[in-house]
């Protein structure tokens, strides 16, 4: 079912022959020594960056995870280099429980505190570009319960394993929890009716990836710090399309991680997110000069810079229409900002 770890050159024509050949389950990548050893030859250091946001009943432990896959690989060799939490200046001590279970613990508003305020996950992302050190980066979700070890050598394991590889994403089933039920693949909302439909209409490509908007996923941090970041919910949709544009859809690979359980958001939330998805796909249409046509139609600029967000919903309190100002910025590449100092 999943592609040989030795297989070499290739370069899929299409999604489902992309698919077939850079899908990889982390099985195929249990051998934490062997990591640690392919690692070692390619003189590797992996920093591994997690955007916390309230999160100091989970963050501890998946920081212990990682140290514990780390006292598997060889002496001298470890799977992660650094650890890094970057966070939203939480009220509920997540920075302290960071940095107590051996994080490097950073505000993401004193980081390249120049730009001003940071806006959300994206911006904290881009942002730890600027302490990262490791010749790899990986991100992962924060607020994950029961995380388990081969999110870490899973997700390393095909860009350690295979040469042609610089991205990775993970996969996995998203189970939904509602009171005492569990809808094994009902969480994802977002990808499944937003990111997944925009996908398979505007960037085909991309439509092998299980979880394109997984927070789990690893690549060159020359990569990294060569594409934009856009802000907030909309990050994952810009980098993958960017990653796809700058080193071809043979240098991603998927792997399955089993199964993840994260928070749920409120219904209300998700279709903000939606917005966020929706804009980060319109923008790098136009980009590409693929919405020429929208002056035409009277499509308003404001779609792609600021943008009000309306909302109605039904509160014990009455009906009522939100507004919201969503600001989606962009931020240059990080090699940009350091060359400038």
């Amino acid at each position: 079912m999943y592609m040989s770890i030795d297989e070499r050159a290739i370069t899929p024509i299409d999604a489902a022959e992309w698919f077939k050949h850079r899908s990889y389950d982390h099985a195929q990548f249990s051998d934490v020594e062997e990591l640690g050893r392919r690692k070692r030859e390619q003189n590797l250091k992996v920093s591994i960056v997690l955007p916390c946001r309230n999160v100091a009943d989970t963050v501890g432990g998946i920081i212990d995870e990682v140290l514990a896959v780390n006292d598997r690989a060889p002496m001298g060799a470890p799977l992660v280099d650094q650890i890094l939490a970057v966070d939203a200046d939480s009220e509920d001590g997540t920075m302290e429980v960071a940095a107590r279970h051996g994080a490097e613990a950073y505000s993401e508003n004193e980081l390249l505190s120049h730009y001003g305020g940071a806006h959300g996950k994206g911006d904290a992302m881009w942002r730890s570009l600027s302490v990262a050190t490791g010749d790899l980066v990986m991100f992962a979700d924060a607020d994950t319960r029961d995380f388990e070890p081969q999110f870490i050598y899973g997700t390393l394991g095909p860009i350690l394993s295979v040469p042609q590889v610089r991205f990775v994403k993970g996969a996995f089933r998203r189970p939904f929890k509602s009171s005492e039920t569990v809808e094994q693949d009902g969480g994802g909302r977002v990808t499944e009716l937003t990111t997944k439909p925009l996908f398979n209409l505007f960037y085909p490509e991309l439509t092998g990836f299980v979880q394109p908007l997984a927070g789990e996923f690893v690549g060159d941090r020359d990569l990294f710090t060569s594409i934009p970041f856009l802000t907030g919910y909309a990050v994952e949709t810009g980098i993958m399309i960017d990653v796809m544009k700058k080193v071809g859809l043979g240098a991603m690979a998927q792997v399955d991680l089993g199964t993840r359980q994260n928070r749920h958001q409120p219904l209300r939330d998700l279709s903000r997110m939606s917005y966020s998805v929706v804009r980060a796909v319109a923008r790098r249409l136009r980009e590409d000069g693929r919405l020429d046509q929208a002056r035409e139609h009277n499509l308003p600029e404001q779609l792609f810079q600021f943008s009000d967000y309306r909302h109605a919903v039904a509160t014990p309190d009455g009906l009522q229409l939100q507004e919201y100002v969503e600001e989606l910025v962009e931020r240059p590449p990080i090699n940009d900002v350091l060359r400038v100092g």
